[in-house]
């Protein structure tokens, strides 16, 4: 195992998750990753906490001396963890697959540490950030009323990310349930797998999320 944020096939940025902690409302935070190598890498990410993030990809394949975005979405919690601080961990685990892998072709033992496989693993702390609008308030210099100007503005902006979020799951969602019924074509098929299934369930639930930001959102 190597340090922080590196190892010898990718390299992470940042080398630690920071998210925006307020109470009812999601954060996130990109991960850039990124082969250092002339081979094909796959990388897997793994979380102490799997019900309070989003991951995706949470698998994929990166072609020579390319790289990828990774989203981590902190999903709305209902109440402050004590003083702000957090123990979660993130373990990003890679290994050299074949030249043209796709990742719907990866073999389940793909991430399982044995003799013959060279397995690489990253791991990755995380911190929360408190809202600061008071300091940003005093910064700026604004009187009451302006301050009040600056929130509506924070709160726009604050939406239009989040929407933005939405739109980047929902799309990878989608592609991720392109993938699934490519595999099940190949298969026997039976009706739709339960991920497809979980998939489909999970689009609509963003899609309505989509729209209930874009109504909500200030003209």
């Amino acid at each position: 195992m190597t340090g922080v944020g590196e190892n010898q096939l990718i390299s992470i940025q940042p080398d630690e998750l920071k998210f925006l902690f307020e109470l009812e409302k999601q954060s996130y935070c990109d991960l850039k990753v990124a082969n250092k190598t002339e081979h094909y890498v796959a990388f897997k990410v793994k979380t102490t906490s799997p019900k309070k993030y989003f991951v995706r990809p949470n698998t994929g394949v990166i072609q020579p001396w390319d790289s990828c975005i990774i989203r981590v979405t902190l999903q709305a919690q209902r109440e402050f963890p004590p003083d702000m601080q957090c123990k979660d961990k993130f373990l990003l685990q890679s290994t050299i697959v074949p030249p043209h892998t796709d990742v719907d072709e990866l073999p389940q033992d793909t991430f399982t540490k044995d003799s013959g496989k060279t397995l690489t693993e990253c791991k990755l702390k995380v911190s929360y950030i408190s809202p600061s609008t008071p300091q940003r308030s005093s910064e700026s210099g604004a009187t009451n009323g302006d301050g009040n100007g600056s929130e509506t503005i924070s709160t726009i902006q604050r939406l239009k990310e989040e929407r933005d979020a939405a739109v980047k799951q929902t799309q990878q969602l989608q592609h991720e349930l392109e993938v699934v019924r490519r595999r099940n074509q190949r298969n026997s098929g039976n009706g739709l797998s339960l991920k497809l299934a979980a998939l489909v369930g999970l689009i609509g639930l963003i899609i309505g999320f989509i729209l209930k930001l874009t109504l909500a959102s200030p003209t």
